[in-house]
């Protein structure tokens, strides 16, 4: 069946479907299906997410799940406990309580009169991430996962840690769920709304004191962690991100690891590829209906003849903070085992032949500016900017400008031979595409946290002046670097706010290194096409306040403090449907002085708004963390309001030593 001859069925709504788990609690789901699924069942399609189904992720589920209905399938999009219009109280991000939970759910699903019995999963982020970690645990009745934006290793390749070096998405993401967790049920779906409300938010939790709780890869990173055992995985995966978000290396290791999984990388930041930017789109919900199709209604679409990985390559574009879109053009590969190129390091060179080096690091704190944002979510300033700038803060490598163009793929490894000044100390490699104008554009970068030279499971001090050898992997990407451009090999001992620095400053010193990249055949066009981009009507709001994006970076000339300050506001509006009216604005803000890590300070301050008729609710959370040689600090403090009467405060705090980190 193609989709052009494919009859439309109509669909009917369902906004608040109860699931009674078997402890009695209550999952909420909102449900599209055929209106005829009772007389002739489809398969179901489960999105599981904290993020409000009710005015949470509205603008992208209009987009998605009723096109998917109206071709046979009942999509559910259900609140996980302790969330949105659901029951109970959530303790963590994939905790054992979300993905048993998830298992009933399916179970549930499966034997429904309107259900044909086989059930799919698919998310992005965390709905990605609980796709892989519900299939880890083979219910019968998933027979495919759609995943996008994921990770199959919690602790090396999330938000929390890379190359062992501790992100400061983790605190970012920690002030998010503070946030997100705070808001109330909707009263027109939950008459107790209030004292479920007062319920949640006394028992939240403040996640950055769980996670911070575990600085090396232990128990508590490898729960859901599919990487520990891949043969577990038997349903059928489709793996999706894109080149501008954070989980860019998940669908090469899927496709590596997973047998019949596929996978696509395109130019995108954190979004679904219908409607995601930078440009270009691809039909998304067409692809995945061929999955859907093969793998829950066992119609042959030859997607098991599909390329293994297809993905987006990026042509180079002076650096900029937003792209509306990337020029490039699409590969299709069976295998990613490309031939690998070596390019050796020499003082001030890359490639040629290798000479031994005394190449000192001693970068000052505040290097790292232009590195962007750890994953883009939104079509504001989120990509790395020129890399002058960090590169003038870094030991350089580069090598002579290139006489053909070159298609780098694939994920290039850095190999070193370095000494340190102090027990710990950190590297930030970035591989960069230099134009003859001298503009520097990141292609990849990666992190290492070198007493984690050995591993992530225990850490190991260096002994200062000693020399050793370590590995720092890029992330994966697929880029092309033209004719007359050089590659820059960019090493750092920081990079703030992406990464928090170590407790002192150390020197690192380079002796020896080289590059290893794949530098796939020069591609001459398209070696895939996609359908153009597909939706559903989209949501119907009404804006009460329009949304508004600041960034800047500023001194403060007395202390010599460097402060890069982020306010989103989203915006606040009325859905049309139902009449819930839903704000947020979050605010940001990492300073730290160039000459002392101990500096370094992080600051969270986010507003979410629910309003329905009289009630008005509003939530103002707020964060801090800080360190001393020895310990990370932070605090937190939550206000609700109802009609503008705080009814509800709570003040955190907390410390944890220092593990390495």
């Amino acid at each position: 069946m193609t989709e052009t001859s494919r009859a439309l069925r109509p669909v009917t709504e369902i906004p608040d479907m109860r699931i009674t788990l078997s402890d009695g609690c209550q999952l909420s789901a909102r449900v599209w299906m055929p209106e005829d699924a009772a007389s002739d069942p489809v398969p179901a399609i489960l999105e599981y997410l904290p993020y409000r189904k009710r005015d949470g992720t509205t603008a992208r589920d209009a987009l998605t799940h009723p096109w998917f209905a109206a071709r046979g399938y009942a999509c559910i999009r259900v609140d996980i406990r302790g969330n949105g219009d659901s029951d109970g109280l959530m303790s963590d991000e994939y905790s054992e309580q979300e993905l048993s939970d998830a298992v009933e759910v399916i179970e549930w699903l499966a034997a429904q009169p309107w259900c044909a019995g086989t059930v799919g999963m698919m998310g992005i982020s965390w709905g990605g991430f609980n796709g892989l970690q519900v299939a880890y645990r083979q219910p019968e009745p998933l027979k495919a996962v759609i995943t996008l934006c994921s990770t199959v290793d919690r602790f090396a390749d999330d938000i929390h840690y890379k190359g062992g070096c501790l992100l400061n998405e983790n605190f970012a993401w920690s002030s998010v769920m503070w946030s997100y967790s705070s808001r109330p049920s909707d009263p027109a779906l939950r008459p107790d709304w209030r004292e479920i409300w007062l319920k949640r938010i006394e028992n939240e939790p403040f996640l950055i004191s769980t996670w911070l709780r575990h600085q090396r890869r232990d128990a508590y990173w490898r729960h859901g962690s599919i990487c520990e055992d891949y043969s577990r995985i038997k349903a059928k995966v489709l793996a999706i991100s894109g080149w501008g978000d954070g989980y860019l290396n998940t669908v090469a290791h899927i496709v590596n690891n997973i047998p019949g999984a596929k996978g696509i990388n395109g130019p995108w930041v954190h979004k679904y590829p219908h409607f995601a930017v930078p440009g270009p789109r691809i039909g998304f919900l067409q692809e995945a209906l061929r999955w859907w199709d093969r793998w829950l209604k066992d119609i042959d679409t030859g997607v098991e003849g599909d390329p293994a990985y297809r993905h987006y390559l990026m042509d180079s574009v002076p650096p900029r903070r937003r792209y509306d879109h990337r020029p490039g053009l699409w590969l299709a590969d069976d295998t990613l085992d490309w031939a690998t190129e070596t390019w050796p390091l020499a003082p001030g060179r890359l490639g040629g032949k290798a000479e031994p080096l005394q190449a000192r690091v001693a970068s000052p704190q505040h290097c790292g500016l232009e590195g962007g944002e750890y994953y883009g979510g939104s079509d504001g300033p989120e990509w790395p900017g020129d890399q002058r700038v960090d590169d003038a803060l870094s030991a350089c490598f580069d090598s002579t400008p290139l006489q053909d163009a070159a298609d780098i793929v694939g994920a290039p490894l850095v190999r070193l031979r370095v000494s340190a000044d102090r027990p710990w100390a950190q590297l930030a490699v970035r591989l960069c595409d230099v134009a003859p104008d001298g503009s520097s554009q990141r292609i990849t970068w990666g992190m290492l946290n070198l007493t984690h030279r050995n591993g992530h499971d225990a850490p190991e001090p260096l002994v200062p002046g000693q020399s050793v050898d370590v590995a720092v992997r890029l992330d994966h990407i697929a880029y092309r670097v033209p004719a007359g451009h050089r590659l820059r090999l960019a090493i750092s001992t920081a990079y703030w706010p992406m990464v928090w620095p170590m407790p002192a400053a150390a020197e690192v010193t380079v002796h020896e290194g080289a590059l290893d990249v794949a530098v796939r055949p020069t591609a001459q066009g398209d070696e895939w096409r996609f359908p153009p981009p597909d939706a559903a009507p989209p949501q119907e709001v009404e804006e009460l306040r329009p949304a508004v994006e600041r960034k800047e970076v500023t001194t403060d000339m007395v202390s010599g403090t460097i402060t890069q300050y982020v306010e989103r506001d989203e915006g606040k509006q009325r859905d049309v449907a139902h009449g819930l009216i839903s704000g947020s604005v979050a605010r940001e803000w990492w300073t730290i002085h160039p000459d002392d890590p101990l500096t370094a300070r992080a600051r969270t301050h986010w507003t979410e708004e629910v309003e329905r008729d009289d009630i008005r609710t509003r939530t103002e959370t707020f964060a801090e963390m800080w360190s001393d040689a020895t310990h990370f600090h932070m605090s937190g403090r939550l206000e609700a309001y109802e009609n503008d009467k705080l009814v509800y405060a709570r003040n955190v705090t907390d410390k944890v030593s220092r593990d390495h980190m």
